[in-house]
C-alpha cells in the first residue's frame, strides 16, 4: 500500500514522505535537518530508514538540508544535472556515491516505487514533478508550478493522489505589501500558482480518476487554509459532474506533519 504525508508545506520549507512496505524516500528537505527528523519521528519513522531524497529544484525551502542529511545518514539523492549543479554547497557536501541523476521523462526505481520526473514551468534550473507508482495506483506531486501546461496535465490524469500548489489567492497578493516585482514573479508564468488555477485543474482531472487532493506550498503572506480550500471547492462546484463525494480535498500544514493518507 502507498502512503503519503507532508512533513511541511509552504513559502517556509517543504518536505513530503512516501512509503511502502519496502521504500521510504522523502521528496525535497526544506527544512533543517532536526525539524525533518523531529517531523518523522512525529509518523513513527526514524531517518536512518529513508532509503532516499528526491530533489524538485534547488530553491532553499526545498534543499536546506538536504546535504546534511544525505552525508550524515549516507542517504542517496536523486535529482537532475541542472537542479545539482545549481546548488553547489548541498552538492559538495553530498558523498559522490551518493549522487544519483536522472533525466526528466525518463523512468527510475526505487525499490518497489517507480518514478516518473516530468517538467513544471517555475523560476530554477530545471524543476519537476513527480509521479510515483507503486501496483496499480499513482500518485502525483506538483508544487512550484508558474502555469499548467498540456503537458503536466497528460501527466497528472490516472492519479489516485495528487499534492498540488495552492499558493496565493490573486485579490490578497495585489493588495500585499510586496514590491511590484515581487507580485509579477509569484503571478508570473514561471512563479506558482492561484487557489483558482488549482480548483479548475483539479476539476479537469476529476474524470480522470483522481479521488484525493492535498493542497500545498501556500504563501503565508498571499494566502490562507481556509482560502484555498473554499475556492478550490468553488472551482470545482462550477463541474457539473462534481459531487462532493467525490473526492477527498485537505490543505497541508506549514510547521507539523499531516495525517498519513492511504492511497488505496
Amino acid at each position: 500500500m502507498l502512503k503519503f504525508c507532508s512533513l511541511y508545506s509552504g513559502s517556509s520549507g517543504n518536505s513530503l514522505f512516501v512509503e511502502t512496505d519496502k521504500t521510504k524516500i522523502l521528496v525535497d528537505c526544506g527544512e533543517s535537518a532536526k525539524k525533518i527528523i523531529n517531523a518523522l519521528s512525529e509518523i513513527n519513522i526514524n531517518i536512518e530508514q529513508i532509503n532516499a531524497i528526491l530533489i524538485t529544484h534547488e530553491h532553499i525551502d526545498h534543499v536546506k538540508s538536504l546535504g546534511t542529511l544525505s552525508k550524515k545518514y549516507n542517504i542517496p539523492v536523486y535529482t537532475n544535472l541542472e537542479t545539482l549543479n545549481a546548488m553547489p554547497e548541498q552538492k559538495n557536501k553530498i558523498n559522490e556515491n551518493n549522487i544519483n541523476l536522472f533525466k526528466i521523462s525518463q523512468d527510475f526505481y526505487i525499490g518497489d516505487l517507480r518514478i516518473h520526473p516530468f517538467s513544471i514551468p517555475h523560476d530554477a534550473a530545471n524543476p519537476c514533478g513527480f509521479n510515483i507508482y507503486n501496483n496499480d495506483k499513482k500518485i502525483s506531486i506538483a508544487t512550484d508550478v508558474g502555469h499548467i501546461t498540456p503537458e503536466i496535465i497528460n501527466n497528472l490524469e490516472k492519479s489516485c493522489f495528487l499534492m498540488l500548489e495552492s499558493n496565493y489567492d490573486s485579490n490578497i497578493l495585489k493588495c500585499s505589501p510586496y514590491p511590484y516585482h515581487l507580485k509579477e514573479r509569484i503571478s508570473g508564468p514561471y512563479g506558482h500558482l492561484s487557489n483558482t488555477v488549482a480548483g479548475q485543474t483539479i476539476s479537469h482531472l476529476l474524470n480522470s480518476g483522481l479521488k484525493s487532493v492535498m493542497l500545498g506550498h501556500l504563501s503565508k503572506e498571499n494566502n490562507f487554509p481556509e482560502l484555498a480550500y473554499k475556492t478550490v471547492m468553488e472551482e470545482l462546484l462550477y463541474n457539473k459532474n462534481f459531487n462532493e463525494n467525490d473526492i477527498n480535498l485537505t490543505v497541508a500544514t506549514r510547521f507539523n506533519p499531516t495525517p498519513i493518507i492511504n492511497i488505496i
